[in-house]
């Protein structure tokens, strides 16, 4: 599936390129950029997330002493989560000779999604162990960016930066062998960072333009902590073994897409 998803984006810059080449603009019309456009893009996103569980000893809780150092070994995991993204935009443009100055709103899918899972041997209690799962998911992405472009006729070559936002869904559990415990926590949540990239872009005729774009998100970290560790059967409670679950995400997109200007 990923040796796919690759394709898929080398294709789409492939066909953006292609584009480039074989349309080239042929009227003052087509080397006007300024003014309001409406538009689509579809690409695929690579996201990257830093994550840790880790918990603390209690003389009351469950835990033996050794326990919490193996449960943060474990509980350091990299997630790589990844999926397609698309959605459409609107924009205005300001030309001043071979400057263009603009903004861009855009607004569409991203559906990242990963998980990662670490078992090990409690030093104390060996065979027994522990797992730590990390989950990492987004479904949408919104920017709002100025662009900044040097206008070759027909041709756009600019650079962007600017506010981004995401549904940040980060969850984290951890469960045992020794006597049944699970615990779980995390965060769901609009998470805001910023987007900074840059792109191509080439009329074809007075009204459509083709781009080719890259964008690298920074969302910055979340964290939650959690007291809801049970164990045994009957169940009990040990609530002062204290669980902090933390991640980032990071995020590289790349895309396709067409504008309409009117």
């Amino acid at each position: 599936m990923n040796c796919s998803f690759v394709k898929f984006c080398v294709l789409g810059l492939a066909l953006a390129a292609a584009l480039f080449v074989l349309a080239p603009a042929s009227s003052a019309q087509d080397k006007d950029w300024k003014g309001f456009y409406l538009g689509g893009n579809v690409g695929g996103a690579f996201g990257s997330s830093d994550a840790t569980t880790t918990t603390v000893f209690s003389a009351t809780g469950y835990f033996a002493t050794t326990s919490p150092a193996a449960i943060a070994t474990a509980g350091t995991q990299s997630i790589k989560p990844r999926g397609f993204s698309g959605g459409g935009g609107v924009g205005y443009n300001h030309q001043s000779g071979h400057l263009v100055v603009g903004a861009e709103f855009d607004f569409g899918g991203m559906n990242l999604n990963n998980s990662v899972s670490t078992t090990a041997l409690y030093p104390c209690c060996a065979p027994t162990a522990f797992t730590v799962t990390q989950t990492m998911k987004t479904s949408w992405l919104m920017t709002a960016r100025p662009r900044f472009g040097y206008a070759a006729g027909g041709l756009l070559i600019y650079g962007t930066a600017g506010l981004a936002v995401t549904n940040l869904d980060y969850q984290a559990t951890f469960t045992d062998t020794f006597a049944t415990a699970a615990e779980n926590g995390g965060v769901t949540k609009k998470q805001t960072g910023f987007a900074a990239g840059a792109g191509l872009e080439h009329k074809i005729g007075s009204k459509l333009s083709f781009k080719g774009e890259y964008l690298y998100a920074r969302f910055g970290t979340v964290s939650a902590t959690s007291t809801n560790l049970m164990a045994f059967n009957p169940a009990l409670a040990f609530p002062t073994n204290v669980f902090t679950h933390t991640a980032n995400l990071n995020a590289n997109i790349i895309r396709g897409g067409i504008n309409y200007r009117f």
